[in-house]
């Protein structure tokens, strides 16, 4: 949990270090049982030590049962980033008293104040109100026990499952699409939009898994059965529709376009379409684009990234290489004789079967 991470990656890591099956989790429960309330600081540094007054140094390992002997005395409890050695107890935080708090007790402002002022995550347990509230930079998370938390998971999941069924079907009308060459700008920013409509819920439940640890395991077989591979096809279909003799956004940029866009903009096509720049000079939703071929050939069994991105080099877009025979693709370097024949029979099947999935 070093103070450098970003606000969100510093986040994450201090709800696995609270997840059930942790034993900080165990020592922040025994604590909530005994009704003592603590204040415990999550890492040590010189920002820390400014603010520490009285107490005493201990600098023993760690477990549940030392935090929760130690919250029965006054004052804070310091662990190293690790949370593997206890390093103070009974420490009083001083805090720049100037530092803007919404919280009204005293323990509560302390840790925000503290979690501000120094960068270092800190877990507040109130003893009259039985929860535990994390302060992470300017952010406040209450701790929920995991019945709450799988209950919002699960109805998580089974979003993820519609949205991805959905996925599945726009995918394979693109596909076939592209064989026809009768892909529009609609078709491809209604794959693109289901793609991150899935990303966006999948990332919801990935903190969820973070958030259960041990009791997260089954969540996260699911969660990795239903998304394997989305990221990668997100990444092709842009890179088969950003035009590289255009001046324009890059993929990384289009993704940041996307990630940008609320809730209520990703559902309009034209919005979608305006981030993937696909109408940036006058064109509509209905208006054709051809792709270049990456997303149907990284589905050739055992072709090499170097040498898929060699053949969509050579050959100015999909329907050229669909038409191209064995010793067209033999004039690419690296693609022998061999290689030649499984990309020609491997882009024969796609096309075969994409049609037959869409009119069949």
């Amino acid at each position: 949990m070093a103070a450098d991470r970003s606000p969100e990656d510093l986040l994450l890591a201090t709800l696995a270090a609270v997840a059930p099956g942790t034993e900080l989790r165990d020592g922040l429960e025994r604590i909530l049982r005994g009704r003592t309330g603590a204040l415990v600081v999550l890492g040590h540094g010189r920002d820390v030590e400014k603010i520490c007054s009285g107490g005493f140094s201990l600098d023993v390992d760690f477990s549940a049962t030392r935090l929760r002997e130690l919250a029965k005395m006054d004052g804070a409890i310091v662990l190293d980033a690790g949370v593997t050695k206890i390093l103070r107890a009974a420490v009083q935080l001083v805090p720049d008293p100037t530092i803007e708090t919404s919280e009204s007790g005293t323990r509560h402002r302390t840790a925000e104040r503290v979690a501000k002022q120094t960068s270092m995550p800190v877990i507040s347990v109130s003893a009259s109100m039985r929860i535990v509230a994390l302060y992470v930079a300017d952010r406040r998370f209450v701790l929920e026990g995991s019945a709450a938390i799988l209950g919002r998971a699960e109805q998580a999941l089974a979003t993820l499952e519609r949205y991805k069924s959905r996925l599945d079907e726009v995918a394979g009308t693109l596909s076939a699409l592209e064989i026809e060459d009768l892909v529009t700008v609609r078709d491809v920013a209604a794959v693109v939009q289901r793609q991150e409509m899935v990303r966006r819920i999948s990332e919801e439940i990935a903190g969820y898994v973070v958030e259960l640890g041990t009791d997260g395991r089954l969540l996260s077989l699911q969660l990795e059965e239903l998304i394997g591979g989305i990221g990668p096809d997100q990444e092709l279909v842009l890179r088969d529709y950003t035009d590289p003799e255009r001046v324009g956004p890059s993929v990384s940029t289009v993704l940041a376009d996307l990630g940008r866009l609320e809730s209520t903009e990703l559902v309009d096509l034209a919005q979608v379409a305006r981030a993937l720049a696909l109408t940036a000079g006058g064109e509509t939703l209905d208006s054709a684009v051809s792709p270049r071929g990456f997303r149907l050939l990284s589905n050739v069994p055992r072709l090499p990234g170097a040498v898929v991105e060699r053949l969509v080099a050579h050959f100015d877009g999909l329907q050229q290489l669909l038409a191209a025979g064995i010793d067209d693709l033999m004039a690419v370097d690296g693609v022998g004789e061999q290689r030649a024949r499984a990309v020609r029979e491997g882009l024969s099947r796609l096309a075969e079967s994409s049609i037959l999935e869409r009119y069949v």
